[in-house]
């Protein structure tokens, strides 16, 4: 099978189900979006940072193909009138979600409490980190932005939400382990 079908060559993608949609409609926006996110993960990922987060973020990577799968489905053909699937996507869990937030409540126990805001950098991994965060709460802009014109599974929404979360969470933890300083912002006085 070869990469490339010469089916897109007129601006339009299909849709798994069939549908053939514009290269820039919102719904492939949003799976596009998730896709970047899934390779700044991978950048994260490849980094030299503790075998415990790479297995995690591995496991991100995962649930991110099946978010993307529940974007590139068109809604009309996800289902049959009786209520059965017709494609066989994957979903996200209630467990997923709580997943990522055990996570994150993890991580914060080891963290000093935050008292302002933090300028992102002071180290390339962390940078990464916050590149990722931005993608995903882009990815999850896009996603909310389809949800309202075409209702998908709402866990979806809350997985991103919270998968951003962790991200900031994530850059902060490796802060600390890697020995970087964190910048607080402090906003300028008004004089």
């Amino acid at each position: 099978m070869k990469v490339y079908t010469k089916t897109g060559d007129n601006g339009t993608t299909a849709l798994f189900g069939g549908t053939r949609v514009a290269k820039h409609h919102v719904r492939i926006d949003s799976y596009g979006t998730v896709d970047e996110l899934n390779s700044y993960i991978g950048l994260i990922r490849d980094q030299k940072i503790d075998e415990t987060y790479m297995q995690f973020l591995t496991e991100i990577q995962n649930k991110l193909f099946t978010v993307g799968a529940i974007l590139a489905t068109d809604p009309e053909k996800a289902i049959l009138k009786n209520g059965q699937k017709r494609l066989n996507i994957p979903i996200i869990t209630e467990k997923d979600i709580l997943f990522v937030e055990k996570e994150i409540d993890r991580m914060e126990e080891e963290l000093p409490q935050m008292t302002h805001f933090v300028l992102p950098g002071g180290h390339t991994t962390v940078s990464y980190c916050h590149i990722a965060r931005c993608v995903c709460r882009r990815a999850e802009r896009l996603a909310t932005a389809l949800y309202e014109s075409e209702p998908f599974d709402k866990k979806v929404l809350a997985y991103l939400n919270r998968l951003s979360d962790y991200l900031f969470v994530l850059a902060r933890k490796l802060t600390l382990d890697l020995g970087a300083k964190e910048v607080k912002w402090v906003p300028e006085k008004l004089t």
